[in-house]
């Protein structure tokens, strides 16, 4: 575990560390944390921002993307000023000043099936933050050979969804293929520039994710493997539906799970 916490870290998370479950040693796992975002646009501006101020110990952020006009009305942690930079700068920018006592790790590129796996293997958790299928394919491969808690989201129009994967746990805790056996084709999920998207939906599903990786870090709550949530921005309305293993899942099948 870490040292103890600086006086000033102390006065910074005083009002999270009185929480039941929280407390000082729950500060202290964060600060030993070490967690990946990937993707530094809609999902990723409050995941990014809400660990950073909780107090998470190193924050690393992949993207390869730069920031656009139309980014702004959703990826809220960039600003007008930041318009052509790169997306890990701009984020990394703001989470610095936002606190001092988090070290942020940029990784300007893209993530992909051959990179994947040397940058999960930095890090304790990843939270899935990206728009395509390709993305998240490789990231839950990497996360399933290494046996790191993959928290995913994702947002369209008004809606959303997110669930953490965490198979090798064991029954009642399907993977990614368990839920999606098959990328889904571009005509199932157009990009937000095609049907456009509510920033607030991703601000809601972010916090979620972010409130999901700060649950096992400090080992306290209970997590979403093994259930999805459905948030329905126009009716305000949350879903809750539970995910099985799915009986001839190739991943599971040739897996060996248990637990930890």
């Amino acid at each position: 575990m870490t040292d103890d916490l600086h006086p000033d870290e102390r006065r910074y998370y005083q009002r999270q560390m009185i929480l039941p479950g929280w407390g000082m040693e729950g500060q202290r796992r964060l600060k030993a944390g070490r967690v990946l975002v990937v993707g530094a646009g809609g999902l990723g501006a409050p995941v990014l921002q809400y660990l950073a101020a909780a107090g998470v110990g190193t924050v690393g952020i992949a993207d390869g993307d730069f920031v656009e006009l139309s980014n702004l009305h959703r990826q809220v942690i960039h600003t007008i000023d930041d318009i052509d930079r790169a997306k890990v700068d701009s984020a990394a920018d703001k989470l610095r000043r936002q606190n001092p006592h988090v070290a942020v790790v940029t990784h300007a590129f893209p993530v992909t099936a051959e990179n994947a796996a040397d940058l999960v293997a930095a890090y304790d958790l990843v939270a899935d933050c990206t728009d395509n299928f390709a993305t998240r394919d490789a990231l839950q491969a990497a996360c399933l050979t290494a046996r790191k808690p993959l928290v995913s989201g994702a947002a369209q129009m008004t809606d959303g969804t997110v669930t953490t994967f965490t198979p090798y746990r064991g029954a009642g805790h399907p993977c990614y293929r368990c839920l999606y056996p098959a990328a889904l084709s571009a005509t199932l999920t157009p990009s937000c520039s095609e049907i456009g998207v509510a920033g607030p939906v991703l601000a809601v599903i972010g916090g979620f994710q972010a409130m999901e990786v700060i649950k096992i870090l400090i080992g306290d709550g209970d997590t979403l493997s093994g259930r999805i949530l459905i948030v329905d921005g126009m009716a305000a309305r949350v879903t809750e539906v539970a995910i099985e293993k799915r009986g001839g899942c190739p991943v599971c099948a040739v897996a060996s799970f248990s637990p930890r």
